[in-house]
């Protein structure tokens, strides 16, 4: 048995809460981007959501910017955690990737499912990657498009 989400904002590529907050940070501080080896990335920002579901799990979108503000990559990941027959299972799906200048998407969706027992020491993973369907993609890139509004209209 799969855990489940609790809330309809807490499946993957779902729309988003009308209250949820976009955080806006450099993707590297000055130290960083001020030396030769960081300039390549002077400038870039990141945009994230943070959702928690109370213990049973969490929701993370990030949205990286480059220098003029284009979004280059997005992922989107869920997690959902239980107790089930004295184990601790959680399940992890995300897609992420590269957002390409021609408006494709170049990216992996994975699906993982973790148990572990009273006794273990590590939990017993499955990780499988598939490549994104279109309906997935686009469903990405529509949430890309709403959190860069949200940054804008949001932002102090």
């Amino acid at each position: 048995m799969t855990p489940q989400p609790l809330d309809p904002w807490h499946a993957l590529l779902a729309p988003l809460p009308d209250d949820v907050v976009v955080k806006r940070r450099p993707v590297a501080p000055p130290e960083i981007t001020g030396k030769p080896e960081g300039a390549a990335i002077a400038g870039w920002e990141q945009l994230t959501v943070e959702l928690s579901a109370a213990g049973r799990g969490m929701r993370h979108l990030l949205v990286v910017l480059d220098a003029h503000g284009t979004p280059i990559s997005a992922n989107d990941m869920v997690m959902y955690s239980a107790e089930l027959g004295g184990e601790h299972v959680f399940f992890q799906e995300n897609v992420g990737g590269r957002l390409e200048t021609d408006g494709s998407f170049r990216g992996t969706r994975w699906r993982t499912l973790g148990v572990e027992g009273p006794k273990d020491d590590e939990a017993r993973l499955e990780a499988s990657p598939s490549q994104p369907t279109a309906a997935e993609s686009a469903a990405l890139k529509t949430l890309v498009a709403e959190i860069l509004k949200r940054s804008i209209i949001r932002s102090p």
